[in-house]
């Protein structure tokens, strides 16, 4: 095989593992641009590699991909955006490469948006323990290889991820499909028509509310209180409160993002918000809303290339 011929082939083979290095470093590091930007970064080094050296390609990638990632996390840069408050994962639609495998409860749950922001309260190292293991079931011999740790190390750091993850994480097993569009429509419903008592029956007692504030602020906006929830719901959903907000009326559509029920607001061909709920033992238990435009590019991009149901609602 000629020199042409290898790099073919070399490429080929780090194309292969494309999708599942960027759903990877999109867990670690919970926004799509920066995952594309690690995935691109370990090509150039898997370009500058002698490859003959490498005998298993797809660890050795592995471990270049969550080096990267880990070193982003602990740049002064990363520490400074994320500290200041008004970090919210990127939100992606559902059938995007970049979500990686949900064959498990597990993997299912590690790239929801609860998950996501959640494992921001981590270490890098227990974080990416935790996904190793969790979402993409590496052995811990592996993930002290990858890692450059030990074996009882990457344990140690598994057990605490866990255990904080599960005393944050209120579960209360997997809604399905059918359930969980219903409850969201009678939320959209219940707080376009202003009804704050059916609101706050739909949520848990100790419902959250987070929001990017569109990017507008410092830091994000949370609200703690069903009351809290139902009025700031019932203002948002308001046609002539979104006109302002946005520029002209959207359409609202259902959709899956990261695995879980949202709304999308859609003016033109661009998403211009997401809400997205967490669905806790039939009820709302939390609201994420994304609406900085930084963080819906990607969203924006499969969309357009999405064929959308009719909007739930048609008129406002």
């Amino acid at each position: 095989m000629d020199g042409t011929a290898t790099d073919r082939f070399d490429t080929g083979r780090f194309e292969a593992s494309r999708n599942r290095l960027a759903a990877l470093a999109y867990r670690l590091l919970g926004s799509a641009a920066d995952a594309e930007d690690a995935v691109q970064d370990a090509f150039l080094r898997w370009q500058a590699a002698d490859r003959r050296r490498i005998e298993v390609p797809e660890a050795w990638l592995t471990k270049v991909v969550t080096n990267l990632c880990l070193d982003r996390l602990r740049s002064a840069r990363a520490r400074r955006e994320r500290s200041v408050g008004a970090w919210l994962p990127e939100p992606l639609l559902e059938g995007d490469p970049m979500l990686g495998p949900a064959d498990t409860v597990e993997q299912r749950e590690a790239v929801s948006l609860a998950v996501l922001t959640l494992l921001e309260r981590l270490a890098p190292l227990e974080r990416a323990v935790y996904l190793l293991r969790e979402a993409f079931s590496y052995g811990h011999a592996e993930i002290a290889e990858i890692l450059g740790i030990t074996e009882s190390t990457s344990q140690q750091h598994l057990h605490r991820a866990r255990r904080r993850i599960t005393a944050a994480r209120r579960r209360g097993g997997e809604v399905d499909p059918v359930s969980a569009r219903r409850i969201v429509e009678e939320f959209l419903a219940a707080a376009s028509s202003g009804r704050t008592e059916r609101l706050m029956a739909l949520l848990t007692d100790d419902a959250t509310a987070i929001s990017d504030g569109a990017g507008l602020t410092r830091t994000l906006l949370r609200y703690d209180t069903p009351q809290g929830i139902a009025t700031i719901a019932r203002a948002g959903f308001q046609p002539a409160s979104a006109k302002r907000r946005l520029g002209g009326t959207p359409g609202i559509y259902y959709a899956l993002v990261n695995g879980t029920p949202a709304i999308l607001f859609v003016l033109g061909d661009r998403v211009v918000g997401v809400v997205a709920f967490d669905i806790t033992d039939g009820r709302i238990a939390t609201v994420h809303g994304i609406a900085a435009p930084a963080r819906l590019a990607r969203l924006t991009e499969a969309w357009r290339r999405h064929e959308p149901e009719m909007p739930l609602i048609t008129r406002w």
